[in-house]
């Protein structure tokens, strides 16, 4: 099976450090341009696309960078209060004998704070909780990262078989050219019905360099999401008919419990409760101190001198800060449970699309596609014998690529849900690589 969960994503123990397991399965800023016509090309599978997402993909590579700027914030959270030197000076530049610095009484002391109500452990706490919450943040990203280049794939997957279904309406608006002129040289048919054919075929050449227009485009699209500047495949591999065993409803909704969309939104939460715990402390006043020496000019001699401060009525005046972290942590908690809600309903919705898309391309591809298929056979050797029209012949043929065209939207459709799905849930569902597409 391919898929986005074959890029596990495990969380670590202690400190819960993300890891996506490369092994397991093996957008760009810049503009990506096509291939030159030397350069070696190849067909490109999904693992492969997926393991160079992962590896070069800009908006996964700047969480490093946001993981350095919070283990600074942490470093600084356990930093103690510092000492301050004081130095200070009385009886200077006054006027008569105390004029200049003849009779200044120096002193010199040393200060800081001692911290109460447990200030520090608190912001240890709020510093790792934002480290916890970066981490979900980041499981959050890969699993986005993972699902576009999959649903990219997944296009490109679906405008290669458009192309096909382009060059199989070419080919036959060409043949019906060439039986039209057979049978007006004979006297069968009008001259507007080859003139008619003759701009089908034109119209069927357009449409075709369109498609394949189309697939290039796509083809960049894809490229950019690991940051490529050029595309250095000709097509991918997989098959689009291939939808996997689905896995019942209420077994996704268990493990959308555990989506990482949730892990942010509760990450959040342990935040704000640890902003409440920082908050609480600050109700506990802090002790200033300062110890030092004081030197008197007139006896020449020293004294000891000590100091002490406390802020009065730190309590009273911190209850707004106190009541502001509690009513966001009360909002951190309803948002987990509205997030929860959101994708339970868009979980649902993409599930029920799917066995929606799966039944409408096995109906396609086993019923409708055969069945007009030999309904062309038979208008064919019909219109060749003279028993019908153009009209009849040439409208035999638009039902059989029309419903092989609806055959391939369903298809993609079909893969698309369900890469939505693994997004949401983690759990594999289905683009098998092991055979081509066949109709």
């Amino acid at each position: 099976m391919l898929t986005i969960c074959d890029a596990s994503i495990k969380r670590a123990s202690s400190r819960t450090r993300l890891k996506l397991g490369v092994s397991a399965c093996l957008a760009g800023l810049l503009v990506v341009l096509p291939a030159s016509a030397s350069q070696e090309v190849k067909a490109l599978n999904l693992q492969e696309a997926i393991k160079s997402t992962l590896s070069k993909n800009p908006d996964l590579n700047v969480f490093q960078f946001r993981q350095d700027a919070l283990n600074g914030q942490l470093q600084t959270a356990q930093l103690k209060p510092g000492f301050e030197l004081n130095v200070s000076a009385d009886n200077v530049a006054g006027s008569d004998e105390y004029s200049g610095t003849d009779q200044a009484e120096w002193t010199v002391a040393l200060s800081s704070t001692i911290e109460l109500g447990g200030k520090t452990k608190a912001r240890v706490a709020l510093a790792n909780s934002g480290l916890g919450r970066l981490e979900a943040q980041q499981q959050v990203q890969a699993l986005a990262t993972l699902g576009n280049v999959t649903r990219q794939y997944i296009q490109v997957l679906a405008a290669q078989e458009r192309v096909v279904l382009a060059q199989t309406s070419f080919t036959l608006s060409q043949q019906t050219l060439n039986q039209v002129k057979k049978r007006a040289k004979a006297g069968a048919a009008p001259k507007a019905e080859v003139l008619r054919a003759q701009a089908a075929s034109i119209h069927a050449q357009l449409k075709l360099t369109a498609q394949q227009q189309s697939l290039d485009s796509l083809k960049v699209a894809l490229a950019a999401q690991w940051g490529d500047t050029q595309v250095d495949f000709s097509r991918v591999t997989g098959n689009l008919y291939e939808f996997g065993q689905d896995t019942s409803f209420a077994e996704l909704l268990e493990k959308l419990k555990q989506n990482p969309a949730l892990e942010v939104f509760a990450a959040q939460e342990h935040l704000q409760a640890a902003q409440l715990r920082l908050a609480q402390t600050q109700s506990s006043a802090d002790i200033g101190w300062s110890l030092g020496v004081k030197q008197f000019q007139q006896s020449n001699s020293n004294a000891l001198v000590a100091g002490m401060s406390m802020p009065l009525f730190s309590g009273s005046r911190n209850k707004g800060a106190v009541r502001r972290a509690h009513a966001q942590l009360n909002e951190a908690a309803a948002n987990k449970d509205a997030a929860l809600l959101r994708l339970r309903t868009q979980l649902y919705q993409s599930f029920s699309r799917r066995q929606q898309a799966i039944n409408n391309a096995n109906t396609l591809r086993k019923e409708v596609v055969p069945t007009l298929t030999l309904a062309l056979k038979e208008t064919q050797k019909a219109y060749e014998n003279g028993r019908y029209r153009y009209v009849d012949y040439v409208s035999a043929q638009q039902d059989l690529l029309s419903a092989r065209g609806a055959l391939i939207d369903a298809a993609a459709a079909a893969l698309t849900f369900g890469a939505e799905i693994e997004q949401l849930s983690a759990l594999p569902i289905a683009l098998s690589p092991q055979r081509e597409n066949s109709y």
